[in-house]
């Protein structure tokens, strides 16, 4: 073996250590949310899970140890929350200022139940998430996306006729005026 490689050997071994030794990020973990008949939510982190225990009363167990119970006429609902790699369902409920795609704004509120509300048009529509950005459909036949892109939001809006894999007739920023944790 030549001498030069000899000496680049141990000079790569050494450089290349910290890279291969670094952990692996963290993990994503995804929640459940519990939604009460009153209307308000108890997010849970699956990772302090360790079971859920649905004989009556619902029992949470966490790992370690505590257990929470929960009647279950208390309960309207549990939904589940992707992990921190896209955006949940409570990421994008309050109101959003979106554009029209002429300069004009308008509002669109999604409340925690999947109703939506726009101030122009049809005003009423349904939303839920798939893939990470919320999904709305008004009962006028329009249909708009909102999705996080980078650290900005953006709506796209598909005209009646139109599916939300096809192109979207305009791409506007979108701005959740009322932003808070849930």
């Amino acid at each position: 073996m030549p001498a030069f490689i000899k000496l680049l050997l141990p000079a790569m071994l050494l450089l290349t250590a910290p890279i291969l030794a670094t952990p692996p990020p963290a993990d994503t973990h995804s929640s459940i949310v519990i939604v009460f008949q009153d209307g308000h939510r108890q997010t849970v982190d699956t990772s302090d899970l360790a079971r859920i225990d649905f004989k009556p009363p619902v029992t949470v167990v966490f790992k370690d140890g505590r257990q929470q119970s929960i009647s279950s006429t208390d309960i309207a609902r549990i939904e589940f929350e992707p992990g921190a790699s896209a955006p949940g369902r409570n990421h994008f409920i309050g109101k959003w200022q979106v554009g029209e795609g002429n300069g004009s704004n308008f509002y669109i509120t999604l409340e925690a139940d999947g109703e939506a509300r726009k101030s122009i048009g049809s005003s009423h529509g349904t939303w839920t998430v798939v893939a990470g950005e919320a999904r709305i459909s008004w009962d006028d036949g329009w249909h708009d996306a909102i999705r996080k892109v980078g650290s900005n939001h953006e709506k796209r809006a598909y005209e009646p006729g139109k599916s939300f894999d096809d192109t979207p007739s305009n791409v506007t920023a979108a701005r959740n005026t009322q932003p808070q944790p849930i």
